[in-house]
């Protein structure tokens, strides 16, 4: 009676205990598991760590453009608009940058249209804020295509390991290539999981750092044309009245 007991409670323990789990297939598969691993947990940390800080940075960017439409183009000067930016605005570096291009041009000994060399100082200086919006990117890109190929080698170490057992032992047995092949397939899905987040995170990005990109290009638009006219162009800001749905258009009178 005793001994069954004693079995019963035993029997819940042996079933938790799972030999072909990860820290199990990470310890039959040694170094060179260990190894493939710590680099995709690397990888995968660097991913969302991209992630979360461009797009801090991306939305910092957003913002200062909606206040940009409310309240640069409101003012009465250049200079004065430049003052309502924020220090490091992405948009206060355009209309520094186009500032400076328009005192140098005086300088110029070689005589160059204004609206070209503005045009490139607007041109330069947008470039220069997107390309700093992309960085990183290209570690996401990295991520995406190389991590199933990392977790792709550690699945070939892994059946390179249950071959060898299966020759030593002479019987391709369960016991023999369970784990060996259980780190394998381990190893396949980690190098998965790390490559689906850092794909879609790079598309999702991208689209964003496109869409900031045109709204750069409008303003650096807008800009180049009220500096070529000493301010008398500019764009509109505000929307329109709307439309009154539902009120009756007169007629116009006509003579008979």
């Amino acid at each position: 009676m005793l001994n069954s007991i004693i079995a019963a409670a035993a029997a819940p323990a042996a079933e938790a205990a799972n030999p072909y789990g990860l820290m199990e297939a990470l310890e039959q598969g040694g170094i060179i598991a260990w190894t493939v691993f710590i680099i995709l947990v690397g990888m995968s940390v660097g991913t969302f760590y991209v992630l979360f800080t461009k797009l801090i940075e991306q939305q910092k960017v957003i913002n200062q453009y909606k206040k940009v439409r409310t309240t640069f183009w409101r003012s009465n000067s250049l200079k004065e608009g430049v003052a309502k930016l924020e220090k490091n605005s992405a948009y206060k570096q355009l209309v520094d940058d186009g500032i400076a291009a328009q005192e140098q041009h005086s300088k110029l000994t070689d005589p160059v249209e204004a609206h070209d060399w503005l045009h490139g100082s607007l041109a330069r200086s947008e470039n220069a804020i997107n390309w700093k919006l992309g960085g990183g990117l290209a570690f996401l890109a990295t991520v995406g295509s190389t991590s199933p190929f990392v977790g792709l080698f550690g699945t070939v170490i892994g059946i390179y390991r249950a071959l060898i057992k299966i020759g030593a032992s002479g019987q391709a047995s369960i016991d023999a290539v369970a784990g060996p092949v259980g780190e394998a397939l381990i190893m396949t899905a980690l190098g998965l999981v790390v490559a689906v987040p850092a794909v879609l995170a790079y598309n999702f990005l991208q689209r964003r750092n496109k869409a900031i990109a045109e709204d750069l290009s409008s303003f650096s638009t807008d800009l180049l044309g009220y500096m070529v006219s000493n301010g008398a162009v500019k764009p509109v800001v505000g929307s329109p009245a709307p439309a009154q749905v539902g009120k009756p258009v007169p007629a116009t009178a006509t003579k008979a």
